[in-house]
């Protein structure tokens, strides 16, 4: 008898390199205002990201990128930007993409996203999917 394991029912982890450890930290724990879990030196410091891990890996240079590290499904995009602008993020502006006045592209299904960098220019998101329930 074969047993498939299945991941649905399992939380994921999330990770994302850093390089400057107490960037990182200030940015994730006071600019975006996650909980830090732990620092577990010389590998990652633990954040919790409503529910998810989010582990920094202490990296000693960043792999190379592409596109977003990691991303966060909010309710109200507009309000959400506004506030971690105010709190000193700088959402990205992209040639040839129509994003509004503040950074948010519409996409053709209808979902909105902005975009912003850590302090270590890892890109993250923040999406409004108002027709997928989870």
């Amino acid at each position: 008898m074969t047993t498939q394991k299945k991941l649905t029912n399992f939380d994921i982890v999330a990770f994302v390199s850093i390089v400057d450890v107490a960037r990182a930290k200030h940015f994730y724990a006071e600019t975006l205002g996650l909980q830090l879990l732990s620092e577990e030196p010389p590998f990652a410091l633990v954040f919790n990201a409503h529910g998810i891990m989010l582990r920094l890996v202490m990296a000693k240079e960043l792999p190379p990128r592409f596109g977003t590290a990691v991303g966060w499904r909010v309710m109200d995009i507009a309000s959400v930007v506004a506030d971690l602008a105010a709190a000193g993020v700088t959402f990205e502006r992209y040639p040839n993409m129509a994003q509004d006045q503040l950074g948010v592209w519409t996409t053709p299904t209808g979902a909105k996203v902005a975009w912003f960098k850590d302090a270590d220019g890892n890109l993250l998101s923040v999406s409004e999917h108002p027709e997928v329930t989870l």
